[in-house]
């Protein structure tokens, strides 16, 4: 028998249990029950702001405004982490503290860098009119606006539209500012994006006036200056503080166009623009019409600078940069210094017209706008450089930058690679040119026709793409890229499967001097553009030595083996617009995916040159390729750089080069004194224009005959070239 005590007790629990039970069903019942009429409230409350009909459209259009304006606050916000990253350091483009002045290879003098010690004077002391003159002409609002204007920017591209020649830009001031304290000159939309931003953040930290002061010290003005001082001073032989009206008007017209506009290149250009400055000043309402008359009658008269007019200043940039390195390491402390340069005023003139007027005569058809050129003596030296079409628009340099891709001139280092590491192989040797995939890539040549066995100087001859893959396959891709490194190109890229096609950075410069190897027996040969840096006292900071440590980096037979191969692309292959009558040319061209850039890099025994041929914004070209534009524009520096000098063999290449004849020299006895040989002067492009010009008045007044009336720059090739 149980105990009572027992059965009591189980009676306590269950009935304890049940009343937990019960508590509970009632709590999550009343929960609910307040959760519905807490919802039913909230849907009364919500109905007295329900709108119907026109009312609520606004309200869905601010509602989506409103999400709209959320999503792009985050964009925002993405877009200028990069803008302010530029800021994070605290520091501007460096402000030059030295003055350097650059002599040619002959000494004579090219150009000036750096900012005098004088160029910077405070805002209240420089004359009212010139700056009034720089507001109406770049920035009417620029006392209104908070970095950006878009009632400028919108006045703007109304008169562009209309064809109106106004002499007021889209860009603020302190957008401009923007680009020259912190960013690069290279015309691309992230650059823009960039810039509006940091326009803004230059509102917020500095004052206006503290915006204009840095402006005006910090904008080009043409001629190699920078800074409204230093161009007053170039200009007019004056201080800033003392320039008159006139003078004033053509200074505040320099800044959107200094090259364009510069007095010392075009004075007529440069007169017509300030009289529109001075129109603007009346526009504004910052002076009146008779106050401008006696500007307008007489116009300013600039110092006679035509000695300096043509100053190589893409090359000035990159010699000034060098040159700022080499005094820093020699710790000196002067603040002016003599650089004597390798620099060939003649060379770079030619360089410049050649690059020039290809691109002016056939860039629209082949939708390319922009090219560079570095010529180098097989030592190193460089003659020329071309950075551009343009200095005034762009002072970018698309020569030292290595932001573009070789497509086949890359085609060097693959095969030298397998010379160098194959000792059987030579040019006759025949290999396979059947396509060997490499995971899932599967390289095409650019006809899209396979080819079965091939010799290794016809497949670099056509420009076959399947051959120096597989060599890349047999030698290792990593080997081809540290030879490049060896021999010329200096910044990194990665190894990938395509390497062997051309797709690695590279830059003008860097795949010149490493041509340059082959030119100069197989010694490293770095480019350089100084040979002597002293003070202005004379003292002695550097001496460039060439030719001292001479590194051997390829082999003797791998120079002749790819001499010879390259001299077999400039007379049967892609790059028959490279011959030259009597000059033993060799060379190769090069072509990217998607004809974005065009390149032909060559040399002959007494110069090397590269040129690039392309788009800053990476946009294609219509099919150009290196056989065509870039070939054509190294022709027509080659065949001038050659005119009445010795010429030199390439080492493997079978030429036998014209005899050198010395002008004016004493006859032999008996023997007719021979005619003196003068190099022939080179057009500039608006001279090239006008005798084109009276080419086609001369063919009209003929019944449309072109014999009589034909202009030939250098000779073409009788067999249209198809390249890579």
């Amino acid at each position: 028998m149980q105990d009572p005590f027992y059965h009591k007790e189980k009676r306590r629990k269950k009935t304890r249990m049940l009343a937990a039970d019960a508590w509970l069903d009632s709590a999550l019942y009343d929960f609910f029950q307040s959760l519905g009429r807490g919802y039913t409230n909230m849907q009364d409350f919500s109905s007295r702001f329900r709108v119907y009909g026109i009312r609520r459209l606004f309200v869905e259009i601010l509602s989506d405004g409103l999400s709209f304006f959320a999503i792009g606050c985050v964009l925002m916000a993405g877009l200028a982490l990069p803008a302010f990253d530029a800021t994070a350091t605290g520091h501007f483009n460096k402000a030059e503290d030295i003055a350097v002045t650059f002599l040619d290879r002959y000494g004579n003098e090219i150009g000036r860098r750096g900012i005098r010690s004088d160029d910077s004077y405070p805002l209240d002391k420089l004359p009212d009119y010139f700056v009034k003159a720089a507001l109406a002409t770049e920035d009417r609002r620029f006392y209104d606006h908070w970095g950006i204007d878009p009632i400028g920017t919108l006045r703007a591209l109304m008169s562009n539209a209309q064809g109106e020649n106004s002499t007021q830009g889209g860009s603020s001031i302190t957008q401009q500012l923007a680009k020259n304290l912190f960013l690069s000159s290279e015309r691309t939309l992230e650059r823009k994006i960039k810039e509006a931003f940091l326009a803004v953040w230059l509102e917020w930290h500095y004052s206006k006036d503290e915006i204009l002061k840095l402006y005006f010290d910090r904008a080009y003005m043409g001629g190699g200056n920078f800074g409204a001082a230093a161009a007053a001073e170039f200009y007019f032989g004056k201080k800033i503080t003392d320039v008159n009206l006139a003078e004033a008007a053509m200074l505040a017209g320099l800044f959107k166009a200094p090259t364009k506009y510069a007095p010392h290149v075009d004075i007529a250009a440069a007169r017509a623009r300030a009289n529109l400055v001075l129109s603007n000043l009346v526009d504004a309402g910052f002076l009146t019409e008779g106050q401008v008359t006696a500007a307008r009658r007489n116009p300013a008269t600039p110092i006679d600078r035509s000695a300096e007019a043509n100053s190589p200043n893409y090359f000035l940039d990159y010699a000034f940069d060098q040159a700022k390195a080499i005094i820093e390491a020699s710790g000196s402390t002067s603040n002016t210094y003599v650089v004597r340069t390798t620099v060939d005023p003649v060379l770079q003139s030619y360089a410049e017209d050649a690059v020039t007027s290809v691109v002016r005569e056939q860039g629209e058809a082949y939708k390319v706008s922009q090219a560079a050129m570095v010529v180098l003596e097989p030592n190193g030296a460089i003659r020329a450089m071309v950075g551009g079409m343009d200095y005034g628009k762009s002072q970018f340099n698309r020569a030292i930058v290595p932001n573009r891709q070789p497509g086949s001139a890359f085609k060097l280092f693959d095969y030298a690679t397998a010379f160098e590491m194959i000792p059987e192989y030579d040019p006759d040797t025949i290999v396979s040119g059947a396509t060997q995939c490499i995971g899932n890539w599967c390289p095409q040549n650019y006809s899209r026709n396979s080819v079965g066995r091939i010799s290794l100087i016809s497949a670099f001859q056509q420009s076959i793409n399947t051959v120096p893959v597989n060599l890349s396959i047999k030698t290792g891709r990593q080997p081809i890229a540290d030879f490049a490194h060896k021999i010329g190109l200096t910044n990194d890229f990665p190894v990938t499967r395509s390497l062997a096609l051309g797709a690695a950075s590279v830059s003008v410069i860097d795949m010149a001097s490493s041509y340059a190897v082959f030119a100069n027996h197989g010694y490293k040969t770095p480019a350089f553009g100084i040979t002597r840096i002293t003070t202005l006292r004379g003292d002695p900071i550097f001496e460039a030595e060439p030719d001292a440590n001479r590194e051997r980096v390829v082999s003797d037979q791998t120079v002749r083996y790819m001499n010879r191969m390259m001299r077999a692309v400039v007379e049967n292959g892609t790059g028959r617009r490279a011959l030259i009558d009597g000059v033993p040319a060799v060379g190769k061209t090069g072509t990217t995916s998607s004809y974005r850039d065009a390149w032909f890099c060559g040399f002959t025994g007494n110069y090397v040159a590269a040129v690039w041929f392309g788009n800053d914004d990476y946009q294609a070209t219509n099919k150009l390729t290196g056989g065509t534009l870039p070939t054509t524009a190294w022709q027509k520096f080659m065949a001038y750089a050659h005119t009445n000098i010795e010429i030199k063999p390439v080492e493997g290449v079978d030429f036998q080069p014209a005899p050198f004849v010395i002008a004016n020299a004493a006859p032999a006895e008996g023997q007719p004194a021979l005619p003196a040989i003068e190099r022939p002067p080179g057009l500039k492009p608006g001279a090239a224009d006008k005798l084109l010009a009276v080419a086609d008045m001369l063919k009209s007044a003929l019944g449309g005959s072109s014999s009589e009336a034909s202009l030939a720059v250098a000779p073409a090739p009788a067999t249209p070239a198809k390249s890579l």
